[in-house]
């Protein structure tokens, strides 16, 4: 079940609401009868996509509930060396289910390549969100076992944390410690369900109107074939994509906020305009910041950050990169992706860092774009192959420079283009300050609906187009 389906916006959502308000909010006033409620809709919500793959998240949730409880008890017992053993287990536990689902046949397939062999692998689906939901449990038992955070002793609020169907298939991954408190203390207001709302329109919108259509126009390119690629419609195809995925992702994390706003749950942001960076640096700080702030608190600050040594410093940021772009998908396209930020990144702090400062704004804007695009171009190929092929098409290694059809697609997207190109920068925020400053914002009473209806009619016209984050 995706949030831009019917099934959803018609018939799960407004059950699933209409219950937890009513019963939960209105008759019991409980936070353990809401939590009961969500619980219940959650697991409705992924069972309904995932059947059998359901199975495997209860057991993980009801064992690292259980291991984290032993963790807490041991640690209180001044049981440290075997509170360690266990929370050693358990990351090999967590890791190991996730490797074996997401890893295994490449691993297979590469070791087999390797030493010679005939080897046949599994080809078994990858359960939906489960690298988003093993992250979220493993930063609690991590957490728990530093002592940052206290036990969670409810079974029903640790599983209603890991599988909480707003951001359960595709994030913004939730830290334990940054709604811990909300599990348990929450409180509704009508203006946090009404801003949750308009979000939710405004991801809704981004999806429906910008990410599928902009999609649809870099899939036709790609069906093209690279070798008939002209420059110019290798770098409309390009930016395309480039749209596309910041229009789908973020407009995944703009629902994902706005159901949690609706529900009395306020999530922390997963993008500030990434497409305004003025250099790699800050673009992944706008970019997917809960992974990469997932990343940075328990992979690369334990290795040591950047309080060692240049080499050692180096050689975090490669292993934090190498494993980013594993976590994206078991194929070496993602692999390169992650190395080739590492690269950029270290370049950026030891070796242009001066010229960067000397480089007018908008030339650091630019050049920082075209690096993003080029990411881009590994991240949506099916392959090394394609992904070289496609980039040769880009810088002139084309059937032609320009031609018809290049010519074709740009002029007949234009619109579209250029339509993606603002809505990617901070203008409609700018737009609401306005509006709440000349007390107008109340306009969005007649403009949320007009979108959502809007949106409606999109979701009609199209077939089923998921997000493209589901796949991770």
């Amino acid at each position: 079940m995706v949030f831009s389906s019917a099934t959803f916006l018609l018939i799960f959502l407004p059950v699933t609401m209409v219950l937890y308000y009513l019963v939960g909010v209105a008759l019991t006033k409980s936070t353990a009868v809401k939590n009961f409620i969500l619980l219940i809709a959650s697991l409705v919500f992924y069972a309904w996509g995932e059947p059998i793959y359901i199975i495997l998240m209860l057991i993980s949730i009801c064992f690292n509930y259980t291991v984290g409880r032993d963790i807490d008890r041991l640690r209180n017992d001044g049981e440290v060396k075997r509170a360690k053993t266990l929370f050693l287990l358990d990351i090999v536990f967590n890791l190991g289910v996730l490797g074996f689902f997401k890893y295994a046949d490449f691993a297979v397939e590469n070791v087999g390549a390797l030493l010679g062999l005939l080897v046949k692998p599994l080809h078994l689906p990858l359960p939906v969100g489960i690298s988003f939901y093993t992250f979220q449990i493993m930063s609690y038992i991590i957490d728990l076992y530093r002592g940052r955070i206290p036990v969670q002793k409810k079974l029903t609020s640790f599983a209603l944390y890991v599988s909480l169907f707003p951001q359960l298939i595709a994030g913004p991954i939730v830290k334990y410690k940054d709604i811990a408190d909300q599990l348990e203390n929450r409180r509704e207001t009508v203006n946090q369900y009404a801003r949750g709302i308009n979000r939710f329109v405004i991801g809704l919108s981004k999806k429906l109107i910008l990410a599928n259509t902009l999609g649809s126009i870099y899939s036709t390119i790609q069906e093209t074939g690279t070798e008939n690629l002209s420059t110019l419609t290798a770098w409309v195809g390009i930016i395309c994509y480039t749209l596309q995925i910041y229009f789908d992702f973020s407009g995944y994390s703009d629902m994902a906020i706005g159901l949690g706003g609706m529900f009395g749950f306020r999530f922390n942001e997963n993008f500030r305009y990434p497409y305004i960076a003025s250099s790699v640096t800050d673009f992944w700080r706008r970019w997917h910041i809960s992974l990469s702030s997932w990343f940075k608190e328990y992979v690369y600050i334990p290795l040591g950050g950047n309080r060692r040594k240049t080499p050692r410093v180096i050689l975090n940021l490669m292993i934090v990169w190498f494993l980013t772009g594993l976590w994206h998908g078991a194929a070496w396209n993602f692999i390169l992706w992650g190395v080739y930020y590492g690269v950029l990144l270290i370049l950026e702090k030891y070796v242009f860092a001066a010229l960067l400062e000397k480089m007018p704004k908008w030339l650091r804007h630019i050049t920082t774009m075209i690096c993003v695009m080029i990411g881009w171009v590994f991240f949506s190929a099916p392959t090394l192959t394609d992904a070289m092929r496609y980039l040769g098409a880009m810088f002139g290694r084309a059937s032609a420079f320009i031609d018809s059809d290049g010519v074709y697609m740009l002029l007949t997207n234009f619109v579209l283009i250029l339509l993606g190109v603002v809505a990617s920068v901070p203008l409609y925020g700018k737009l609401t300050q306005y509006f709440d400053e000349r007390r107008l914002s109340k306009l969005r009473i007649i403009t949320t609906p007009l979108l959502f209806i809007v949106c409606i009619i999109f979701m009609i016209s199209e077939t089923y187009n998921p997000f493209l984050y589901f796949r991770f």
